[in-house]
C-alpha cells in the first residue's frame, strides 16, 4: 500500500471494502424517522406553527420561563468514532504492510460502510506528543482526509540510542480512551485500533490501565477493539546476534536469539495477547485481530460474519442468498 500514490491507494482501499465487504460490517438501522429508541438532542426554543408541542421540553420551559422543544435524532443520523493509535511501536512491521497501514485498512473498512448509509466518521489520532481531533463529517469526501492524515502523520520513532528527554509522560492508550469517552457522549459505535502493547515500564502482572476507561466506554457504546500484530512479535527468527531497538524508547540491545531465548520470548508474547484479550473481554469490547502478513479483508469478512451468526441474524452471501434466523430489530453488530 505505501508504493501507491496516496489518491490510488485510498481509492483502491475504498474498492476492497466496497466490494467485499459491503453488508457484512453493518448492521441495519432501527429506522429512518424518530421513534422508540430515539435519542433527545439540544432544547430550542419553541417555534409557532412549525415544532409539535409533543416534542415540548416542560422542564426547561419552566426554567426559562420560555417555551422549548427537546430536538430528536433520527437513527439514521449515527456517528462512529475511531481511536487510531500512531505511536511509534505502529510503524514497525516485517512484512510488506506496516502496522499504521493496517490500522488505515481498517479504519477504511469501518469509514466506507459507515458514509455510505448517510452516518458521520470522526476520530482521534494518539501520537506520541499529543492527541489530534479529526471532526465527525459525512461523505467519502471527508473520509478521505481523514485517511490521508493518518497515512501522512510523520514516524514518532526516537532515534536509536537517544532517551526521551524528562517531561510530562507521553499520551497513551489509557489517555487516549479516556479522551474519547468524555468527548463524545452520544451513543454510536466507537472503534480502538492499536496494537495494544503495555507501556515501557509497565508491570505485567495487573490488568492493563486501559481496561477501566474502555469498560466505562462499553458501557455507553458499542466498541469494537481492532488488534493490530505483526508475526515477529509472535516469535522470534534462529538467527543468532541481532541489534534491537525499542521504538517507543530508542534504547538498543544486543541480544543472542538462541533457542532458550527464543523460548522465552514466545511465551511472553503469547502472555501479553491473552494478557490482552482478557482484558478485552472483561471490558465487553469486540475483538477483531489483524496481521501484517494475512488477508485482512478476509479477516474483517470472518469476523463480521461470526458476529452476525451470534446474532441470530440473516446473513446475506455474495450470491444473495440468505441464511441464518432474522433477529428483531437492533442497532450496529
Amino acid at each position: 500500500m505505501a508504493q501507491l500514490t496516496p489518491e490510488r491507494t485510498l481509492r483502491r482501499l475504498e474498492l476492497q471494502v466496497t466490494r467485499r465487504l459491503d453488508g457484512l460490517l453493518n448492521g441495519e438501522h432501527l429506522g429512518l424517522l424518530p421513534g422508540p429508541g430515539t435519542e433527545l438532542a439540544e432544547a430550542r426554543l419553541y417555534q409557532p406553527g412549525e415544532d409539535d408541542v409533543r416534542h415540548m421540553d416542560w422542564a426547561v420551559t419552566a426554567r426559562t420561563t420560555n417555551p422549548h422543544v427537546r430536538d430528536l435524532i433520527a437513527d439514521h443520523e449515527l456517528e462512529a468514532w475511531a481511536l487510531v493509535d500512531l505511536t511509534p511501536s505502529m510503524d514497525f512491521s516485517t512484512t510488506d504492510l506496516t502496522k499504521r497501514e493496517l490500522a488505515v485498512a481498517a479504519l477504511a473498512a469501518v469509514g466506507f460502510l459507515t458514509v455510505r448509509l448517510g452516518d458521520r466518521v470522526g476520530a482521534y489520532l494518539l501520537h506520541p506528543h499529543g492527541q489530534r481531533r479529526w471532526p465527525a463529517r459525512t461523505g467519502k469526501a471527508a473520509l478521505y482526509h481523514l485517511l490521508q492524515a493518518v497515512l501522512d502523520a510523520p514516524p514518532a520513532t526516537t532515534p536509536p540510542g537517544r532517551l526521551h528527554r524528562p517531561g510530562p509522560p507521553p499520551p497513551d492508550l489509557t489517555t487516549g480512551i479516556t479522551a474519547l469517552h468524555r468527548g463524545q457522549t452520544r451513543r454510536g459505535l466507537r472503534v480502538v485500533i492499536s496494537d495494544f502493547l503495555p507501556t515501557p515500564g509497565e508491570p505485567l502482572d495487573t490488568p492493563p490501565a486501559w481496561e477501566r476507561p474502555l469498560r466505562r466506554l462499553a458501557a455507553r457504546h458499542q466498541v469494537l477493539a481492532v488488534e493490530i500484530i505483526d508475526p515477529r512479535e509472535l516469535d522470534l527468527p534462529d538467527i543468532g546476534l541481532v541489534e534491537m531497538t525499542d521504538p517507543e524508547t530508542g534504547t538498543v540491545h544486543e541480544i543472542v536469539l538462541n533457542r532458550r531465548t527464543r523460548r522465552r520470548y514466545a511465551a511472553a508474547a503469547a502472555a501479553q495477547r491473552d494478557r490482552t484479550r482478557d482484558a478485552l473481554r472483561r471490558s465487553g469490547a469486540h475483538h477483531l485481530i489483524l496481521r501484517t502478513d494475512r488477508d485482512w479483508i478476509a479477516d474483517v469478512a470472518r469476523f463480521a460474519l461470526r458476529q452476525r451468526r451470534a446474532a441470530g441474524r440473516a446473513i446475506h452471501t455474495p450470491a444473495g442468498h440468505t441464511t441464518g434466523h432474522t433477529a428483531s430489530p437492533g442497532g450496529r453488530p
